[in-house]
């Protein structure tokens, strides 16, 4: 199954955008799997892909751009442009200047029932609050919960009341009709 989902989550979008370390990875591997029918590999390979970055000079990887100056920026003129879903693997430093500028519409979360210690935040300090919605979820073989999240307006906050007694419990029963 995880296989089957990880072909169908590379396949699906039309353009790729990465952090550099993230496409520095990528680019020492992906090009040399030339197999036309490993279908991770055709697509890597083939689609645009977009690199933000405030230290590459120059990038090689076959349809590979360089984002010009500020990367939320970039990102936004990108989101401008017609064409399809713009995906992005890994670049956890990207991912936090593009929450910092409200520039995502769906998240794909992949939860492993592992502890690995500290480690980095997805939601990080300067993430501008927004509501999103459970739009799928699904669990592999191995335990991996996969939710796949998207943009559902501002945030909306709510409260919690205390009638007379002191109780919360009496207002959802009373709210709840009983």
């Amino acid at each position: 199954m995880m296989g089957k989902l990880i072909v169908e989550q590379t396949v699906k979008p039309d353009a790729l955008l990465l952090g550099r370390r993230t496409y520095e990875i990528f680019a020492s591997h992906w090009p040399r799997v030339t197999d036309p029918n490993d279908p991770v590999a055709s697509k890597l390979n083939s689609m645009r892909k977009y690199v933000a970055s405030r230290t590459l000079r120059k990038v090689e990887w076959p349809n590979s751009t360089l984002l010009p100056g500020d990367a939320a920026t970039a990102v936004a003129r990108l989101k401008e442009q017609p064409g399809g879903e713009i995906g992005v693997t890994g670049s956890s430093n990207l991912i936090q200047t593009l929450l910092k500028h409200d520039l995502i519409d769906e998240f794909r979360l992949w939860v492993f029932p592992v502890m690995v210690g500290s480690g980095k935040r997805l939601f990080g300090d300067g993430t501008i609050p927004g509501a999103f919605r459970l739009a799928d979820t699904m669990t592999s073989s191995t335990g991996v919960v996969i939710h796949r999240y998207e943009r559902a307006g501002n945030l909306e906050v709510g409260s919690f009341e205390v009638d007379e007694r002191g109780s919360t419990a009496a207002l959802w029963e009373d709210k709840a009709g009983k």
